[in-house]
């Protein structure tokens, strides 16, 4: 068997575009109302597994995104850089998942993949900065969680070192495999697309994205099958509706509240006594610290 290394990644709406339009009613995210972006965390992992394929000649990098059919846009941007295959796992009883039930839903397509030696993700994605997924999905396998990752020091067969990055300094980590890591933004960034591989890539398409095609890419789908992009739905995880999408998340959103700052509302401070003074008062009286 194949060194086998499975990535997560989301493609995220661009927070850079943020406008009013971008939370519904119901308080979960507008994402046809803001650019879709590949999460760039998940590209720092995306470089960290290419690093190691190019290290073992028999290595496979696997990605795995959910989301809607868009979402097979960051699978062909992963291949294009050297990832070898790619699943979408998509259902519309997905929709409105928190962490909890995303990590679930996830866990269960990496089941189907079994086995793997290496989990890696981004340490978060850009629309919740949550920072939990991936520790919940290694949970839900059992295996053991390195996070903040930020350079791989050495991997074998059984191991795997890396430095990790904290507040305060760095840390020098070893585990078994298999194990799943969470990449710091500090880790390096990723390639950029490969021209042959563009070109080899650049008609992989999901089931229901050729159904929404005007060309016919059967025959071409049969004389090169590694262009399919599979779908993984909740029947073919075999999914506890109870912990997929709305039904499955007790997160909640109580109230959103648009804030934007005026002119007035600013100050220019000094390095005098009595700014720093007024500064911290305010910051006390803010309950921001204190």
């Amino acid at each position: 068997m194949s060194f086998r290394i499975i990535v997560l990644a989301k493609q995220v709406p661009d927070t850079r575009n943020v406008g009013k339009d971008a939370m519904k009613a119901d308080g979960t995210v507008n994402r046809a109302a803001l650019p879709a972006i590949f999460n760039p965390d998940d590209l720092n992992a995306l470089e960290m597994a290419l690093k190691i394929k190019d290290q073992m000649v028999d290595a496979e990098v696997i990605i795995v995104t959910m989301g809607p059919s868009r979402a097979a846009e960051i699978i062909r941007e992963a291949l294009y850089r050297g990832a070898d295959r790619g699943y979408l796992v998509t259902d519309r009883k997905f929709a409105g998942s928190d962490t909890l039930a995303t990590s679930y839903t996830l866990s269960l397509a990496i089941r189907k993949l079994e086995p793997f030696h290496l989990l890696i993700t981004g340490r978060q994605a850009i629309d919740g900065d949550t920072a939990q997924v991936g520790p919940q999905t290694a949970e839900k396998l059992g295996i053991p969680q390195i996070t903040y990752v930020e350079e791989l020091i050495s991997i074998d067969l059984q191991q795997v070192v890396v430095k990790r990055r904290l507040e305060q300094g760095v840390e020098t980590v070893k585990s078994p495999l298999p194990v799943c890591i969470t990449v710091h933004g500090s880790a390096p960034a990723c390639r950029p697309r490969n021209a042959k591989l563009l070109m080899k890539f650049k008609h992989a398409r999901t089931y229901t994205e050729l159904q929404e095609e005007t060309r016919d890419y059967t025959q071409l789908r049969f004389e090169k099958p590694y262009l399919d992009i599979e779908e993984l739905s909740g029947d073919a995880l075999e999914a506890d509706e109870e912990k997929i999408g709305l039904a499955g998340s007790p997160t909640k959103v109580k109230k959103i509240e648009n804030v934007v700052f005026q002119h007035k509302e600013s100050k220019i401070l000094n390095n005098s006594d009595q700014d720093i003074e007024w500064l911290v008062r305010q910051l006390i009286q803010n309950h921001i610290i204190g």
